[in-house]
């Protein structure tokens, strides 16, 4: 995670994020120290800092059990050490998508009858790439987190090998499958999505919490169209008036003082969703992603972030004040996103907002090319193999994800078994 202008610079950590390349430079994630170059192509493990110790667990003690207590302690407390559950609890679904360092996978509580998300990850990436405190700060702070427009947190726990975190899980996707369908959205359309972020945003800082990957694979959406604001692997919680250093994020969200190596604040996530409404709108991002975040940075200082006139004036305004390069200046907190000409007439209040559905999206869940769009270059032969004895006990069929529909179930058995 970043580290507060109080800590010295050495001894903020580097985390090496893992973010599968799905076929768009959109999907760049990275997360680097500030005097590293990102040098990495766009699916590889970029800057990891060779200053953070991999903890040797390697050969864990053991007690009478045979249980490897050392290698199950390092994980607690935030990860409860027990079985995963049997198959009269719960049913393995299918696949859902790639995460940073683990499968997501789609299971059935059946004494519950709810369906939920699991994010897999195994401890051997996690002591690999040194985020075993990164993966312990997503679950605090996910604990915190009961909004309308965020992903909930269900449960976490841990096995002899793998973390487990379980959420909700939303069926109708991602708003970046949304956007490569429609092309661009109209601005009544996005004024809905901006209003909710908007509130997710000022809740999340005003706990004094930083998301650092506000982008549109990370908002999903909800059975009604609303969006879900996810993944917090990289999110850190930063005191009033602190300042983090840590190049991390989607390159092509990134606000230009996280690019240069901060010091930053919360005002960064505003940019990002800045880049997040300029694309929607105009159906393109407004400067193509590049290979490290220096040539990324002189790029985002050159571009001027300019509308066609096309576009409302109270829009225009709105990006305009979002996207000051500035952070002093930008656009940055909810009082006063939600006073923008822009949404005059919207009520920012969750429960009002939710009372209508979404129409266009759900429209567009029915579209031909819905799966294809939704599967964004994934291949199953960027899973890493893991535990089947653990994961892969229901004894009924597996129905893949849509993610999934066209591919082989054998193939995808075969490939997620190999040790």
């Amino acid at each position: 995670m970043g580290s507060d202008a109080s800590k010295s610079r050495k001894r903020e950590g580097s985390s090496a994020s893992r973010r599968l390349s799905l076929g768009f430079l959109s999907n760049v994630r990275v997360s680097i120290a500030h005097r590293r170059g990102c040098t990495a192509k766009f699916s590889r493990p970029v800057g990891l800092d060779d200053r953070m110790p991999i903890p040797r667990l390697l050969l864990p003690l053991r007690d009478s059990e045979g249980t490897p207590q050392t290698f199950i302690s390092a994980f607690l407390p935030e990860f409860p050490h027990r079985t995963f559950p049997g198959r009269d609890n719960f049913q393995i679904l299918g696949f859902i998508t790639k995460g940073s360092y683990g499968p997501i996978w789609k299971v059935k509580d059946l004494l519950k009858e709810k369906t939920y998300a699991v994010k897999v990850l195994p401890k051997s990436e996690i002591l690999k790439h040194g985020v075993l405190e990164q993966s312990k700060e997503e679950v605090i702070i996910q604990r915190q987190l009961k909004h309308p427009f965020i992903h909930n947190l269900q449960d976490c726990w841990q096995t002899q090998r793998h973390l487990f975190i379980m959420c909700d899980y939303c069926s109708t996707g991602d708003l970046h499958t949304y956007w490569l369908l429609k092309g661009r959205l109209r601005e009544d359309e996005v004024r809905v999505f901006a209003a909710e972020l908007g509130s997710a945003l000022g809740f999340l800082h005003d706990l004094g919490i930083i998301h650092r990957d506000v982008k549109m694979e990370n908002i999903l959406l909800s059975d009604r169209g609303h969006l879900r604001l996810s993944d917090f692997g990289l999110s850190h919680r930063l005191n009033r008036g602190g300042r983090a250093f840590t190049i991390c994020g989607t390159i092509q969200y990134m606000a230009p003082e996280v690019l240069s190596g901060g010091p930053y604040n919360h005002a960064a996530d505003w940019w990002p969703l800045g880049i997040m409404l300029f694309s929607l709108v105009t159906g393109e991002f407004p400067v193509p992603a590049e290979s490290d975040h220096s040539t990324m940075l002189k790029k985002v200082r050159e571009f001027p972030y300019i509308l066609p006139n096309t576009f409302s004036s109270a829009l225009i305004l709105l990006l305009t004040e979002l996207l000051s390069k500035n952070p002093v200046n930008r656009l940055r907190n909810l009082d006063s996103f939600q006073m923008q000409a822009f949404f005059r007439g919207i009520s920012f209040d969750p429960h009002v907002l939710q009372k209508t559905t979404v129409d266009f999206i759900l429209e567009l869940r029915s579209h031909p090319d819905w799966a294809a769009k939704s599967m964004r270059g994934l291949s199953l032969d960027c899973f890493d193999p893991f535990d089947c004895d653990e994961i892969l006990h229901s004894s009924t069929p597996i129905e893949l994800s849509p993610t999934l529909v066209n591919m082989d179930l054998s193939q995808a058995t075969e490939q997620t078994c190999e040790a």
